[in-house]
């Protein structure tokens, strides 16, 4: 009895979480389509910024789920995606505005909207009712090929435009002496942050390659 309210209640939370950032990310795709069409692209990180903040933070469950064993999804390819993002999102956009206005920032927020409410909206459903359609495992399963190339293009450009920034502000850093005996460099920190894409960007495309084969012939076989 314990067991099957447990159950019940996770169900309820996944389902109810899920959809409160279903609704997050529709918003910041409905702003930025909005901005870009009205005042174009330089407009849309204004529009969006709250929203964004919101829904990409939000994710930071997802790693708390996987720990405590609500979902089945491995940390360790929750925790390098959602961390890149949120260091996108207040290491980069919102530590650096200098980088707000490039069209990068309108690729990469349409990107990320587009694949978090398939995401969202799937795995509501999934929770809600026990089940998702066909199509929306489809593009659960599928959008990725495309949104994930221009995503991780759009992450890697705006880091990269953010470096100047970086350095003539010094934000972030920790210079010796202190009495903590540490230093640090923001700057180099985010150089090396480019270069873990390199490998880490074919070898996540490649997982979720894995995971669509995985998902599409179980659905074929069910």
């Amino acid at each position: 009895m314990a067991a099957a309210a447990g159950s019940v209640l996770r169900r309820l939370y996944l389902s109810a979480y899920n959809w409160v950032v279903f609704f997050g990310w529709a918003q910041v795709l409905y702003y930025a389509v909005t901005a870009l069409l009205e005042s174009g692209h330089g407009a849309v990180y204004a529009a969006v910024e709250k929203p964004l903040q919101f829904a990409q933070t939000a994710a930071f469950m997802e790693i708390l789920h996987g720990l405590v064993g609500l979902v089945r999804s491995p940390v360790s390819a929750t925790l390098p995606q959602i961390g890149s993002r949120l260091f996108l999102t207040w290491g980069i956009l919102w530590s650096f505005p200098e980088t707000r206005s490039h069209i990068l920032v309108t690729s990469l927020v349409i990107s990320w909207s587009i694949t978090e409410i398939i995401r969202y909206s799937f795995f509501g459903m999934k929770e809600a009712l026990g089940f998702a359609p066909s199509w929306l495992l489809w593009l659960r399963y599928s959008t990725f090929m495309i949104l994930y190339p221009t995503g991780i293009f759009s992450e890697v450009g705006l880091i990269y435009i953010a470096l100047p920034y970086m350095k003539a502000s010094e934000k972030y850093y920790i210079k010796m002496p202190n009495k903590w005996n540490f230093s640090f460099d923001y700057f180099y920190a985010s150089a090396i942050a480019i270069g873990v894409y390199v490998p880490g960007g074919p070898h996540m495309f490649t997982y979720m390659l894995a995971q669509r084969k995985k998902a599409l012939s179980k659905a074929k076989t069910a």
